[in-house]
C-alpha cells in the first residue's frame, strides 16, 4: 500500500527513450558559488538531468583553463558531445587569471568579454524563441534553449574581466521561461543576490589539494 505513494510506485526505475520536450516550470536563475569542489560538477549534473527529460540545454564555459596537470579535453566534453540535446562551448582555454601561468592577462580579458558577448547572443536567441515548445536535440542553440549554464562567469566578474553590473543587467533581462544557471567564484556575489532565485554556497571543509594532491582525471577534469 505504501509503495503506491512513492514517486516510482515501488517499482525499480527504468530508463526511457529521450524525446524532445518542453519544461513546465523552468524560469529561475540559479547561482552556485563557494570555495568547495563541486560547483561545475553540480551544474553539469543538472544540465544532464534536464537533457535526459528531452529539454534543450547549452553550456558556455568561461575561464576553464587550469593548471598544467589538467588535460585540454575534460571528461565532461566527451560526455556532453554524446548526450542528445546538450551542447557546449568553451571560450576560456587560456589558463587561470592572475596565476602566473605564462598566459597574457590581456588575453584573459579579451576571452572573458568574448564569452559574455556570446552569452548575450544566446540570451537573445532564447528571448526570440517560444520556450514552451520542444526543440530538436540538434537544433542551433542560437534559436533557443530551455536551460543556459554559464560556467565560471562569476569568477570572471570577480576579477573585473566582466562588469558585475552587466551581469546583473543580463540576469534581469532574461526571458521568463529560461532556466539560467551561473557558477564560479570563491566570493559571495553580493551584487547578484537580489536578482536571483536560488543561491548555493559550495563550502570546503577538507580538500586534498591542501595536502599537495593535484587535479585527478575523472574527478576534477
Amino acid at each position: 500500500m505504501t509503495d503506491r505513494n512513492t514517486p516510482g510506485k515501488g517499482r525499480p526505475p527504468e530508463a526511457r527513450d529521450i524525446e524532445p520536450a518542453a519544461p513546465e516550470e523552468f524560469g529561475l536563475t540559479q547561482v552556485w558559488w563557494g570555495d568547495g569542489k563541486g560547483k561545475t560538477t553540480a551544474t553539469l549534473g543538472m544540465a544532464f538531468r534536464a537533457a535526459g527529460h528531452g529539454f534543450r540545454v547549452h553550456v558556455l564555459q568561461f575561464m576553464k583553463g587550469g593548471a598544467d596537470s589538467v588535460e585540454d579535453v575534460r571528461g565532461e566534453y566527451n560526455a556532453m558531445a554524446a548526450m542528445p540535446g546538450l551542447t557546449y562551448e568553451n571560450l576560456g582555454h587560456y589558463g587561470w587569471h592572475a596565476m602566473n601561468d605564462g598566459t597574457e592577462e590581456r588575453d584573459h580579458a579579451a576571452e572573458a568579454q568574448a564569452g559574455f558577448e556570446r552569452a548575450q547572443e544566446l540570451l537573445d536567441g532564447a528571448a526570440a524563441a517560444d520556450l514552451t515548445t520542444p526543440f530538436s536535440p540538434d537544433s542551433d542553440p542560437d534559436e533557443g534553449v530551455h536551460m543556459l549554464v554559464l560556467d565560471e562567469l562569476l569568477y570572471a566578474a570577480d576579477r573585473g574581466l566582466v562588469d558585475p553590473e552587466a551581469v546583473v543587467e543580463f540576469v534581469e533581462n532574461k526571458p521568463d521561461r529560461l532556466e539560467l544557471v551561473l557558477s564560479g567564484s570563491h566570493e559571495r556575489p553580493e551584487y547578484l543576490l537580489d536578482s536571483v532565485d536560488l543561491v548555493t554556497n559550495v563550502r570546503k571543509e577538507k580538500h586534498p589539494i591542501d595536502a599537495g594532491q593535484r587535479a585527478r582525471k575523472g574527478t576534477e577534469y
